[in-house]
C-alpha cells in the first residue's frame, strides 16, 4: 500500500491491531489483558474531523502524506468547494461565515447530522458517500427516506442535483405537503418507504413522495430498530431465565419465565465486573479508563428503560451489545469461537442492514472489542474482565502514573 495513504486508512489500521491481539500465542490465557492492552494503547475513537480530512484528501488527491497536509489547505478546499456548488455555510437564512464553520469541523470529535447534509451539498457528495459519513463518522441511521428534509436531500443527492435546485425542490415539497399521517401508521410505512424513495425518477414523484409524509415529518426512531431491539431483548431474557432456572432450581417453587427477568438482571450480567457503590449503583463509566474509546457509553438499567419506553433512541451501540449478550448466552449452538464469530457476524450485519445501521465497523473501539471477546472462550466472561480492568487501572492510577498496559 502507497505509504502516502498509512495514516488515513482507519479500517485496515484496526484490523491490523485486533489481530496483533488475537494472534498473540497467549491469547487463550491472557485474553482479556491483551484485548485491554490493544484498546488502551493502539485502538481509538476516530474524530469526525478525520473522516472529513480523508474524504477531502481522496477526492482532491493530494500528493503528499495525509498526516502531513496543513490544516489552511483543508479550510481553502472546502470554501472553493461550496463556492463552486453555490451552497452557503447554513441551511437557514442566518448562517455564519463558512470559514469560522470549516474550521469548527475539521477540528470537532462530531458534529450534527444537519452538518452532514449541508456538507453533502457544499462537497459535491454522492448519495453513497453521505451515507457512509453518517453511520461511520456520526455512528447514526442513514438518510431517513420518512422525514420529508431527509428525503428530498438523499433525492438531490442521488441525482447530482446543487443546493440551488434543492432549495426549490424543498419549497415545492413543503407547500404540497398533507396532514401528517396518524402516529399507528408510522410503523407499517418505515417498512415500505425506502422501497419507495429508492423508484422515485422525477421531480414530480419527489413532490407527491414527500406530500404524503406530511408536513411535519416523523421520529428517526424506525420501526426496524425498535422491532430489532424488542427482539433482542426478549432473547436475552430467555437466556437468563434459562440461567437461573439451571442455578437456583432447588430454591425455586416455580420456574423462572421471560417475564420474570428486568433491566436489572440484564445490567447485573452484563457489567457484573463493574464496580458500585454502597447502594448498589454502577460506578459512573466516566471513571473508566476505556470511556473515551467507547464514546461515554455504557449498557445499564437506566438506559434500557428509557429505551423501552420510548424515551430514548436505539443506536448500533444498544443493537450490537444486545446480539453480542445474546450469542454470548448460547455457546453450545457452535462447535468453536470462529464458527460463533462468523455467525455473530452474518446475524449483525442482518440487524443493521435491516435498520439501515451500516454494517459492523471495527474502527469503532467499542465494536472491535465485541469483536474479540465473541473470539474469546468465554465472550462474557472476558467482556467483564476488561470492564474490570478499566476500572482497576483507573484506581491505580490515582496513587501513580498510568501506563495503559
Amino acid at each position: 500500500m502507497d505509504e502516502a495513504l498509512d495514516a488515513q486508512e482507519f479500517t485496515q489500521r484496526a484490523w491490523e491491531h485486533m489481530y496483533e491481539a488475537l494472534d498473540d500465542p497467549y491469547f487463550e490465557r491472557r485474553d482479556s489483558e491483551l484485548i485491554y492492552d490493544a484498546l488502551r494503547r493502539r485502538l481509538r475513537f476516530v474524530p469526525f474531523s478525520d473522516f472529513l480530512k480523508r474524504y477531502i484528501y481522496r477526492v482532491a488527491e493530494l500528493p503528499e502524506p495525509f498526516d502531513e497536509v496543513p490544516q489552511e489547505e483543508y479550510l481553502q478546499i472546502i470554501c472553493d468547494s461550496f463556492a463552486d456548488n453555490n451552497t452557503p455555510p447554513s441551511f437557514e437564512s442566518r448562517g455564519g461565515r463558512l470559514p469560522a464553520l470549516a474550521r469548527g469541523w475539521l477540528t470537532r470529535q462530531s458534529v450534527r447530522r444537519e452538518t452532514v447534509f449541508l456538507l453533502g451539498f457544499g462537497l459535491g457528495m454522492s448519495l453513497d458517500d453521505v451515507n457512509e459519513f453518517l453511520t461511520k463518522a456520526l455512528r447514526e441511521p442513514q438518510i431517513d427516506p420518512l422525514d420529508p428534509f431527509e428525503a428530498v436531500c438523499g433525492y438531490c443527492y442521488r441525482r447530482r442535483y446543487g443546493y440551488m435546485r434543492f432549495v426549490r425542490l424543498r419549497e415545492a415539497c413543503s407547500e404540497a405537503a398533507r396532514p401528517s399521517p396518524r402516529e399507528d401508521d408510522i410503523g407499517e410505512r418505515t417498512m415500505n418507504a425506502q422501497l419507495s424513495f429508492e423508484k422515485l425518477t422525477s421531480d414530480r414523484a419527489l413532490i407527491d413522495y414527500v406530500a404524503e409524509l406530511g408536513r411535519g415529518g416523523v421520529s428517526r426512531q424506525s420501526a426496524s430498530a425498535r422491532n430489532a431491539y424488542e427482539t433482542l431483548y426478549d432473547q436475552a431474557r430467555e437466556l437468563i431465565a434459562a440461567l437461573y432456572n439451571q442455578e437456583r432450581s432447588a430454591q425455586r417453587r416455580r420456574p423462572c419465565t421471560k417475564e420474570d427477568i428486568s433491566e436489572s438482571d440484564v445490567e447485573h450480567i452484563l457489567c457484573s465486573a463493574v464496580p458500585t457503590d454502597r447502594h448498589g449503583n454502577l460506578t459512573p463509566s466516566r471513571a473508566s479508563l476505556l470511556n473515551e474509546q467507547f464514546a461515554g457509553r455504557r449498557f445499564n438499567r437506566q438506559h434500557m428503560n428509557k429505551v423501552l419506553s420510548g424515551g430514548a433512541e436505539i443506536d448500533r451501540f444498544d443493537l450490537i451489545t444486545l446480539n453480542f449478550f445474546v450469542y454470548s448466552l448460547e455457546p453450545e449452538r457452535y462447535a468453536n469461537a470462529k464458527q460463533r464469530y462468523s455467525a455473530f457476524i452474518r446475524s449483525m450485519n442482518e440487524i443493521l442492514d435491516r435498520c439501515r445501521m451500516g454494517r459492523l465497523y471495527v474502527t469503532n473501539p467499542y465494536e472491535c472489542f465485541v469483536l474479540m471477546c465473541i473470539l474469546s472462550d468465554d465472550p462474557l466472561g472476558t467482556y467483564a474482565d476488561v470492564w474490570e480492568l478499566s476500572y482497576e487501572k483507573t484506581a491505580s492510577s490515582e496513587n501513580g502514573p498510568d501506563t495503559g498496559g
